[in-house]
């Protein structure tokens, strides 16, 4: 063989192998790029204006895959699986009534992670920041946006096993008065004053600006205690009651209920109690629902349950009738604007 063709031969191998390679990439571009779109394949999110003050919205935390996944999101009531629009901050947890917001939040740092709770005002504009002592868990702000409360786990990170203590905290959004924890209240239990190192409070749900309700557990039990900021007491009501949630009217409380013979991992079923009677009705959800459920109105409840893109909003009615409805994918802690 001469030079010449020598040199023919190893240029169209040259030639030939970079087809080959060039054909790779674009194929292994291809896939990726299938994968990211079947990963963002959710419901279509896009920058905009979300506001804690505009009727017929709803405010939430978008689980959408992309650019905007743990930032607000604004869509309207009536439509909840539409088009979103989406607007710092990214919120780990988050609840907003009467123009007021709590948004937990993780900060990426040099030492690591650290969690803040930032009350926001009706444009999202962070008014004051409180170091957490945890990673956030549940929040809630009272109906006349006067008061927030919020819960992190201090040890343990899960509410299913019984190696976990918490830690809550009520804020005057007005003043920025802080009461650090819930565990300096006076605890009144069965009627008489209750001491123990092993109490735990969670999931606190307001009935106005003075009083709310609670989960407290104690000696491998929980209860639904009703508390009273003026005179920083909780009280026990009833056994077995965990992350109450209040109904607009205030005769109700929809909770997560631990039934006997379920998994220690999924324990919890959804039940609704008239604080008038005490009487307790299941809801139609059969599934295990470890979330503080919020009150879409007078008649239904919506609650998070693991979806394909981490979590998806459920509804079902506060009086046991009725079936779970998907009301949004991608999506948690819902707030509704009234």
């Amino acid at each position: 063989m001469t030079r010449r063709a020598r040199l023919v031969t190893l240029l169209a191998g040259v030639v030939l192998l970079c087809s080959v390679a060039f054909a790779s990439v674009l194929h292994a571009a291809g896939r990726a790029g299938e994968r990211d779109r079947a990963r963002s394949g959710g419901p279509s999110v896009a920058a905009g204006a979300v506001r804690l003050d505009a009727p017929g919205t709803m405010v939430f935390r978008n689980m959408a895959w992309g650019p905007h996944r743990d930032e607000l999101v604004s869509v309207a009531a009536g439509d909840p699986g539409g088009p979103r629009a989406a607007a710092p901050p990214r919120c780990l947890r988050f609840h907003a009534a009467a123009g007021v917001g709590v948004c937990l939040r993780k900060v990426d740092g040099a030492l690591g992670e650290s969690y803040f709770a930032s009350i926001l005002d009706a444009r999202l504009r962070a008014l004051r920041d409180y170091p957490l002592a945890g990673v956030p868990s549940r929040t809630r702000v009272a109906p006349s946006g006067h008061l927030a409360a919020w819960t992190v786990f201090a040890g343990g990170d899960s509410y299913a096993g019984g190696d976990f203590s918490t830690r809550t905290s009520i804020v005057d959004t007005r003043t920025g008065a802080l009461t650090a924890s819930l565990e300096g209240y006076a605890i009144v239990k069965d009627g008489r004053r209750y001491h123990s190192a092993d109490v735990n409070l969670w999931g606190v749900t307001f009935a106005d600006d003075r009083r709310f309700y609670a989960t407290l557990a104690t000696k491998g039990r929980t209860y639904l205690v009703r508390g009273d900021i003026a005179a920083r007491t909780v009280t026990t009501v009833r056994a077995n009651v965990e992350c109450p949630s209040l109904s607009p009217d205030g005769t109700r409380l929809v909770f997560k209920k631990r039934v006997a013979g379920l998994s220690p991992d999924e324990p919890w079923r959804l039940y609704a109690l008239d604080l008038a009677s005490m009487r307790e009705t299941p809801l139609a959800e059969g599934r295990s629902v470890d979330d503080q459920v919020v009150w879409a109105d007078a008649r239904t409840v919506v609650y998070g349950l693991a979806g394909d893109f981490g979590a998806d909003l459920w509804s079902v009615p506060a009086d046991g009738s009725g079936a779970p409805t998907r009301v949004a994918g991608a999506a948690l802690n819902p707030a509704y604007i009234g």
